[in-house]
């Protein structure tokens, strides 16, 4: 474990300890490090809040914090980079029942998961919104794949896979590859 693991460890405890338990915690403690409200965090703002978990960092090991968990090469931290930062690792069992549930939903065996996909398995007839005739079927398939979808909303989801299977240098958690990369 590095540097920046051990930090991502003691962070995710000290939010538990504070009562920052599940994700709308987390986005509480999130908003208030957001100093300038830009919806991310740079290195500074994160460097204060840290600290105020009396988790001391030099601007150095800082850096190398925000580069690991920056995973769209902003500079920042959005809220759903910091919240796969801190979320913690699936347990083996967890992950194969996602893997299975993943396999039941990808109907083409394509490794995206797509509304064409879910109609085979999901059905949103009954949906309170289709029975009152606000939404179709066909958007309460897409708001259901949102809810596993990145920030973008393509409606496409594609498979988890162990970092390690796709690159040599092992990032702290479990990564999602885009629709189609195949590592």
């Amino acid at each position: 474990m590095d540097a920046v693991d051990t930090t991502m460890e003691k962070l995710r405890a000290q939010c538990l300890s504070r009562g920052a338990s599940g994700i709308q915690g987390v986005a509480r403690f999130f908003r208030r490090l957001d100093q300038d409200g830009s919806r991310s965090l740079d290195v500074r703002e994160l460097q204060r809040g840290l600290a105020e978990l009396g988790l001391v960092l030099d601007t150095a090991e800082m850096e190398g914090v925000c580069r690991r968990w920056d995973r769209d090469g902003s500079g920042t931290l959005d809220l759903e980079e910091f919240l796969r930062a801190l979320r913690p690792p699936m347990s083996q069992a967890r992950e194969a029942v996602v893997t299975a549930a993943f396999a039941k939903l990808d109907r083409s065996g394509d490794g995206v998961v797509t509304v064409d996909d879910l109609r085979g398995v999901y059905s949103g007839r009954t949906h309170p919104k289709v029975r009152s005739g606000e939404w179709t079927e066909e958007q309460v398939l897409r708001h259901f794949l949102d809810n596993f979808d990145s920030s973008e909303k393509d409606g496409q989801v594609g498979a988890c896979i162990p970092w390690s299977l796709a690159h040599t240098s092992r990032p702290p958690l479990t990564t999602c590859l885009p629709p189609g990369h195949a590592g």
